[in-house]
């Protein structure tokens, strides 16, 4: 018999996920919001901090300050944090910089985004069109996801697009634009790309399995010569002049990271993510199969009106691009379809012969209609729905007592190739709550659109439901009556 006990070595977590295990400030205004160390606001941004410019947290100088009641003056919580009873971990310095928070969705983001800005405000918003341009105009190729609209219609991007922006942007910004030479402050074109290089340069390194110390100093190389760069050329787009925590914890915590708990790649979410959607996928499949004929429950037969349109899926992609004559929501539905279908069953596994029909509308099981189309009568008609789910089901949601409220944007059959049993399917922008605290208000939610799409099965839904998402007291009866 052995006896043995685990510790915690590393937590794996986003910002605001690591301020909430080591009970510190979470914004980013405060003064000194890294957990890793005592670093001041104003020196986020600042590349040639010595050592005794940066004291680290620990939990005997934490706890110093929170037994003399002046946690306020290192941005703590005025909670004691149970980590400080627990041997052999120092909390804030466990809580690791996760590569796809940071990066992926983190700095790159930043990256992106101010360089949109300061092309705009260097040559205006054409400029900014060349780029979506240049995106489009990619040929297609195997594992490279192709920006057919380009970045400025799509307002939420997840990890892997950013990721296959990274492949192409050192490219699409490459030769963009003749340098003003009469300005001195004006950025000039190779200088952009060259700041591109050095992210991928970077980045590149950052996905290495092991680390040697000759490693190591390479990488801390391409991180300074990235940061600076990335200072230099953007801080003047940034409303804080980029005094980003992430940017601060990548530039002075991440090579220490690895030096205590490895190579980034045992410690990024970015598998917990992939696993997440694998278990949804394997959901899907099980309950397609549940629904075959040899199974005892009897499927439901949808009453479908009106065909919109009609394609095999492996014509989708060039499909969706020919679309001319459809409203933003449409198109909406249309951008976001072959990843909310990968993420509800992985569509690679369907025959590309599948064919996907999709419907003005169609008649749920309590036999309301539900519409998604662009014209009914002249007019748009998305109908809004409530849906029950599981507290563990698609995302972290607010939900109304478990009902959750979102928008239909397309109403879609695929039938299966060798299956008799069709995918009869809804393509869903849900709502959320405006206000967390007051979730509701004269029993009606107070709800606003968000990014976050999900293809759910129609039988899923549990009815029609009207969106008020302001009112006040004198449309109390209106409200009670028709809403929820």
């Amino acid at each position: 018999m052995i006896w043995f006990y685990p510790r915690v070595s590393a937590i794996i977590s986003d910002w605001p996920e690591a301020a909430t295990y080591c009970l510190t400030y979470k914004s980013p205004m405060s003064k000194h919001p890294c957990h890793f160390c005592l670093v001041t606001r104003d020196n986020l941004a600042d590349l040639n901090l010595q050592i005794d410019d940066i004291t680290p947290r620990t939990h005997v100088n934490m706890q110093q300050y929170f037994n003399q009641n002046s946690g306020n003056s290192v941005c703590i919580e005025n909670i004691s944090n149970f980590f400080w009873n627990l041997p052999n971990i120092n909390i804030y310095q466990a809580t690791v910089p996760d590569r796809m928070h940071h990066l992926d969705l983190g700095l790159f983001h930043y990256q992106i985004d101010y360089t949109k800005k300061l092309l705009g405000a260097q040559c205006g918003k054409t400029l900014v069109d060349e780029v979506d341009h240049r995106l489009a105009a990619i040929p297609r190729f195997s594992g490279l996801k192709i920006f057919t609209n380009g970045i400025q219609s799509i307002a939420r991007l997840t990890a892997n697009e950013y990721r296959n922006l990274m492949k192409v942007m050192v490219f699409v910004v490459d030769n963009l634009f003749v340098n003003n030479e009469d300005d001195e402050n004006f950025v000039k074109n190779e200088d952009l790309a060259k700041l591109y290089e050095a992210w991928n340069e970077m980045y590149a390194i950052s996905r290495y399995e092991n680390f040697k110390e000759s490693d190591l100093a390479k990488f801390r190389e391409s991180i300074n010569n990235w940061s600076q760069m990335f200072i230099k050329i953007l801080q003047c787009m940034s409303p804080s002049e980029l005094k980003l925590p992430k940017l601060h914890s990548w530039a002075y915590h991440i090579i220490d990271s690895i030096r205590s708990f490895g190579a980034v790649n045992g410690y990024t979410t970015e598998t917990y993510e992939s696993l997440h959607k694998e278990y949804i996928r394997r959901q899907s499949i099980t309950n397609i199969t549940h629904r075959l004929p040899n199974s005892a429950t009897i499927p439901r037969i949808f009453k479908f009106t009106a065909i919109l349109f009609e394609f095999l899926l492996k014509d989708a992609h060039d499909f969706f691009v020919e679309q001319a004559n459809i409203d933003h929501k449409m198109r909406s539905g249309f951008d976001n379809f072959l990843e909310c279908l990968n993420l509800y069953m992985d569509h690679e596994s369907i025959a590309n012969e599948s064919q996907v029909t999709i419907y003005r509308s169609v008649i749920i099981e309590n036999g309301a209609i539900m519409r998604a189309t662009n014209s009914y009568y002249g007019r748009p008609w998305y109908s809004n729905v409530s849906v029950r789910m599981n507290s563990d089901e698609l995302f972290d949601y607010a939900s109304d007592q478990g009902i959750c409220y979102g928008q239909i944007l397309l109403i879609a059959k695929i039938e299966l190739k060798n299956q008799n049993i069709p995918l009869n399917l809804a393509l869903i922008q849900w709502y959320d709550f405006k206000f967390q605290n007051q979730p509701h208000l004269y029993g009606c939610s107070l709800l606003e659109i968000t990014e976050i799409y999900n293809f759910i099965d129609i039988e899923a839904i549990q009815d029609i439901v009207h969106i008020v998402p302001r009112f006040n007291k004198t449309n109390e009866y209106f409200v009670n009556k028709y809403i929820f």
